[in-house]
């Protein structure tokens, strides 16, 4: 719900502002001002305070991560062939990426079970089985009601999200989804095209390891709105775009911080984020520039989302 704030008193707001913490934690609410968010009406950025531990997700138990790709607009390659109904329907061999996240999870120990099937996020008490729930550059009107609120329940339980690529293509008309995001929507984008990517942040367990700069081959996202009360952890360089930056709509771009991947902590679950992943050479063997640090980086972000890593640092 995106709140009207020229109707709000000052009591009012610090109401609203109050019901955005965690009630467990009484030092919540003396940053209840800092905290709260009148756009979004929830707790959301970087301060863990944000963060409902209510003891839902033991990682002790084992970790599962549940991939949702459903598109109800343009099909992005490397998702492939629509999936069939239920869960874990047959993958053929364009299925590239959700076989690539399936292979992390086996060299990695968590488990992923993957559909488009929208009525398997009907319920949040489904959700609570897993860890993590990913939308890998799902299109539009991905969620009926149902989903939407079994969805944002989830995350109010501690839940936690990772939003790939198209994720920014989803929902758009969904005010609490877009706070998801970080306070972002895709706009539109240049030409698929080589740049580099600069590490901003690199103590975060999905930028451990990567280099300062390093190349990579996306359509590099223009955004709107802009993120904020995030933690950037990569930017692109737009200097570095032999084509340009200008969007097929005439967005600009956003100069020198280019946002492309960041986390935060947003009303009582966690949510690590990246527009990167669109060229199909991404998620198979065939060799792209930087492909290593992209997947590094991946999944680096799934395992601080899943617990097995300290998330946004």
């Amino acid at each position: 719900m995106r709140v009207n704030r020229s109707l709000l008193s000052v009591a009012g707001m610090t109401a609203l502002l109050l019901t955005a913490i965690s009630p467990s934690s009484a030092t919540s609410r003396e940053g209840a001002q800092y905290l709260g968010d009148p756009d979004y009406g929830v707790c959301r950025g970087t301060d863990p305070r944000c963060y409902h531990d209510w003891g839902n997700f033991d990682p002790a138990k084992g970790l599962r991560l549940l991939v949702y790709s459903r598109t109800a607009g343009f099909r992005h390659p490397h998702l492939g062939a629509p999936l069939g109904p239920g869960m874990n329907p047959p993958l053929k061999d364009d299925n590239v990426a959700i076989k690539a996240v399936l292979e992390l999870g086996k060299e990695n120990g968590f488990a992923v079970d993957y559909t488009e099937d929208v009525t398997q996020l009907a319920t949040a008490g489904k959700l609570l089985s897993y860890n993590a729930v990913m939308f890998l550059s799902s299109t539009r009107d991905a969620l009926d009601d149902a989903a939407q609120t079994s969805l944002r329940q989830y995350v109010r339980a501690g839940g936690g999200f990772i939003g790939v690529h198209n994720a920014f293509g989803t929902e758009y008309n969904w005010p609490w989804y877009e706070g998801l995001l970080g306070n972002a929507n895709f706009y539109d984008h240049g030409p698929n095209q080589p740049g580099t990517v600069v590490t901003v942040n690199r103590r975060d367990a999905s930028t451990q390891g990567l280099p300062p700069r390093w190349a990579f081959t996306d359509e590099w996202y223009n955004l709107i709105p802009y993120p904020t009360r995030v933690r950037v952890l990569a930017e692109v360089d737009e200097g570095t775009l032999p084509n340009g930056v200008r969007g097929s709509l005439g967005h600009p771009g956003h100069g020198d911080h280019h946002p492309v991947s960041w986390c935060q902590y947003y009303d009582g679950g966690k949510a690590w984020l990246t527009t990167l992943g669109h060229d199909v050479k991404s998620w198979t063997d065939e060799p792209l520039e930087g492909d290593q640090y992209f997947i590094r980086h991946l999944l680096g972000g799934i395992k601080s989302v899943l617990g097995a890593a300290p998330f946004c640092r």
